[in-house]
């Protein structure tokens, strides 16, 4: 048992949640309900973005007070727990008391390493990413992610951080296999580092943006966004005091966040963050004599056929409308083993619907329902009792195989495994022993049965950390307490399901959708 601390970005608070980032908050509970399933004790951070030039123009668009703005905003991404049945831990604003402490320790923490200082300057800066903007990294003038802004000059006297001072450092870090995951973007943001780093600036006059956390020990200016906000990965655990760990189970910030020897910290984010999470942040750590984070993992874009998303367009997908018409379980599956889990990914109702046609309604859904049902009809409805497991070897390697991918966020991967090596085997068990046939001439087909009871327990356990409700009734079917399953220990033998349970059917998983 460990502590395992994971953590998603923090969504910007100028816009409702849109699907992307349901992608990542639903990536991230997949791997904080694996670990807890391994017995592990698991922090899970996720929150709210809530400072900078961007929020406030929007406020005064509406014309409210900024803080009443982010609070409706919290409120509505903090909905998302029960919309997508989330199990984060903790729900980080940077709006609140604590946070904004540890910022200002942070900025006094880098600042007496020699890492900030004061100077004028002027730069072209994009208001929707809120960076710095090069002419290399403009089309036609405009940010090529948010091409609806227009570029702004901003010349006045700020304060920056030695970024340039890192590269050396940051290098050493990509060393590490796996550090980025996936592999290509550790390459991507190494190639970034090694054409030289350009000091950033971690401020702005507060006479032109007052919504910020204050620079200490100077009233004139306030933090920039990214330096503030990417505090929240170590102040959501109490720094720079006393840590938050699981009830019961003591901790210290360095149990929870690691040493420079054991890093402990995963974050989840989207490929337009790689600079931020991979290379800014962790020279700010390094500057601020903190342990880097331990790995990031960087997710692709979601498409709305074949269409960048976008609201001028109308094709923004919001979360909370899909789950209406789908369902919580559909909407997860779909974001984990629908898209590219390390690349973008393309989101339509025809796919959608195609998808969970052939992998919950007649895949997931209709095997157990199969099995459930012959349980009740050639069993009168109890667990039989056991034989010999018909395919001990291939359970363990799809345990071997599925733990593999999820540990290197290859969502998709693993519920491919999950289908190939399960689903489609019990389904083609079925169909070649034909129980229905050897019942009818009165053949005992009880150790046949409980094999199948057995092999779609293995099912709704991997099934947990990717769609929770479906899998608990189909393990409620089965007659498990789900409530005492305290940690998946993956066994060859097969002693979960005790002959005699009474299994109940219940109503159809996965509905057939309508034409």
């Amino acid at each position: 048992m460990k502590n395992f601390y994971i953590t998603t970005t923090l969504p910007y608070v100028n816009a409702d949640p849109h699907i992307g980032f349901a992608l990542e908050i639903v990536q991230a509970d997949a791997i904080a309900r694996y670990q807890r399933m391994l017995g592990n004790d698991v922090i899970f951070n996720t929150g709210t973005d809530e400072h900078g030039l961007k929020i406030h123009r929007k406020a005064e668009e509406q014309g409210i007070p900024t803080q009443e703005y982010v609070d409706g905003y919290a409120a509505t991404f903090g909905k998302l727990k029960d919309s997508l049945n989330l199990s984060y831990t903790n729900f980080t604003r940077t709006t609140d008391p604590h946070h904004k402490v540890a910022a200002q320790e942070f900025w006094k923490r880098c600042e007496a390493n020699g890492d900030i200082y004061k100077k004028e300057y002027q730069v072209k800066y994009c208001v929707g990413c809120e960076l710095e903007k090069t002419d290399s990294e403009l089309v036609d003038d405009k940010c090529p992610i948010h091409p609806t802004y227009e570029i702004e000059m901003i010349s006045e006297e700020n304060y920056f951080f030695k970024f340039s001072a890192y590269q050396e450092k940051l290098l050493k870090l990509y060393e590490q296999e796996g550090f980025i995951v996936p592999q290509h973007r550790q390459h991507e943001i190494k190639a970034f580092v090694e054409r030289g780093l350009q000091d950033f600036s971690i401020s702005r006059l507060k006479e032109k943006m007052p919504w910020g956390v204050p620079v200490p020990g100077d009233g004139a200016q306030v933090m920039y966004v990214w330096f503030d906000a990417l505090v929240n990965y170590i102040s959501t655990l109490g720094w720079p005091g006393s840590a938050t760990a699981a009830p019961g189970r003591p901790a210290t910030f360095e149990t929870l966040w690691g040493t420079v020897e054991h890093p402990n910290g995963v974050q989840v984010a989207g490929k337009d963050n790689l600079r931020q999470q991979t290379a800014m942040w962790q020279a700010m750590l390094l500057s601020a004599q903190l342990p880097p984070s331990k790995q990031i993992f960087i997710h692709g874009f979601i498409t709305a056929e074949g269409k960048k998303m976008s609201k001028s367009v109308g094709n923004v997908v919001a979360p909370y409308d899909v789950v209406e018409k789908y369902g919580t379980d559909a909407v997860r599956y779909f974001l984990l083993g629908g898209l590219p889990s390390y690349d973008d990914g393309d989101w339509s109702e025809t796919r959608f619907e195609d998808f969970y046609t052939a992998h919950l309604a007649n895949g997931v859904g209709n095997l157990t329902s199969r099995v459930l049902t012959m349980v009740e009809k050639y069993a009168d409805g109890v667990i039989p009792e056991k034989e010999k497991c018909w395919f001990p070897e291939q359970i363990e390697s799809f345990w071997d195989l599925f733990g593999m991918e999820l540990n290197n966020f290859n969502f998709e991967g693993a519920l491919h495994s999950l289908s190939k090596r399960l689903v489609n085997e019990l389904d083609y068990y079925i169909t070649q022993q034909k129980p229905w046939e050897k019942a009818k001439v009165g053949e005992d087909i009880s150790g046949l049965l409980y094999q199948l009871a057995e092999g779609l327990r293995h099912i709704a356990l991997a099934l947990l950390p990717i769609i929770p409700a479906s899998a608990e009734k189909i393990l409620t079917s089965l007659g498990i307490d789900v409530a005492s399953l305290e940690s998946l220990e993956i066994e060859s033998a097969w002693a979960r399901l005790k002959p005699g349970t009474k299994v109940v059917k219940g109503d159809m998983l996965f509905p057939r959708l309508e034409k």
